[in-house]
């Protein structure tokens, strides 16, 4: 039986043992992770945590809407018992009424079956790391292997000790200022994630420096369930230049090749960072985006209007 619950009455060690045994679990569903990046969240569970499927939403317009916090890439139903899509669209009837807008990623393995539900596919990049690294390495692309040369030219090192904070500044010092994509609070959540992360293990954070020791590239991995997420990066320049973040994710693919794990690139719909993970012989995965409105033909109004401007 699948049962409504408001945050304060689940479980999080029953909770943190389903993701952690279901056959699709991401770092994104652990409770800890959600307490930290969603504003609010409540959950579906199927009878002593069998299947879950977390519900972080928000208020506007006086009204709660489910939505898909930041940091996080795809979340949905995740289950110990078979994932079939009947499960699925069981899950999505028992969200309840009170939330009158649903927009969230569903993860890879979810599939909607019969459910008259708006879906947009997503990309995810993603490469097996079970190979040896040679072997990982003759898939990579021409245009790849360009970079690692000008890397090796301009002698860079890597560091795989670096504090969260740097790859921030980095980042905000950067691309930061172009894209104007997160606010203070995304930042001093995604700082507290990281943090979270290291004390539990589950994190690793590597910098590359330029010979004069000067960081020029930098990246966020998190750990869990079988998958390392390339979650967040930052680079400057001299990297883009001379092929530093290249570099860096080649030297982590190396130093983790020949495990029974899987690299998440985290993306990209993106074009031309979708070629850039491609290069390193990675291959596409969908999933699934879901939006609906139930609720009133103004409400529905204001909320198209949100999601244009959001």
């Amino acid at each position: 039986m699948i049962r409504y619950y408001h945050h304060k009455e689940i479980n999080k060690r029953l909770w943190d043992e389903c993701i952690s045994s279901s056959v699709n679990g991401r770092i994104y569903a652990y409770s800890w992770y959600l307490d930290i990046v969603a504003d609010n969240w409540n959950a579906l569970i199927l009878d002593d945590y069998k299947a879950v499927f977390p519900l972080p939403f928000r208020r506007k317009f006086g009204v709660d809407y489910i939505y898909q916090p930041v940091f996080t890439q795809q979340l949905g139903l995740f289950s110990k018992v078979p994932l079939k899509p009947s499960l699925l669209d069981e899950f999505l009837t028992q969200i309840p009424s009170q939330y009158k807008f649903v927009d969230i990623n569903l993860n890879q393995h979810n599939r909607l079956n019969s459910l008259n539900i708006k879906a947009e596919s997503r990309q995810n990049i993603e490469m097996d790391l079970i190979d040896e690294y040679e072997f990982i390495k003759e898939g990579y692309s021409n245009n790849l292997r360009r970079n690692l040369k000008n890397a090796a030219k301009a002698k860079l090192t890597i560091f795989e000790n670096l504090k969260p904070d740097a790859v921030i500044r980095l980042f905000q010092s950067n691309k930061g200022k172009q894209l104007d994509v997160y606010s203070t609070e995304d930042y001093s959540r995604l700082i507290r994630t990281v943090y979270k992360a290291l004390q539990l293990g589950q994190a690793e954070v590597w910098g590359a420096y330029s010979s004069e020791n000067n960081l020029c590239a930098a990246a966020i991995f998190l750990r869990s369930n079988k998958r390392v997420t390339f979650l967040f990066s930052g680079s400057n320049n001299f990297a883009r230049q001379n092929g530093a973040l290249p570099y860096l994710i080649d030297a982590y693919i190396e130093a983790n090749a020949g495990q029974e794990l899987v690299f998440d690139f985290e993306g990209s719909n993106d074009d031309n960072l979708a070629r850039f993970y491609l290069g390193f012989g990675s291959k596409s995965i969908a999933y699934k985006q879901i939006k609906w409105v139930r609720s009133s033909f103004i409400l529905k109004y204001f909320f198209y209007i949100y999601l244009r401007i959001r």
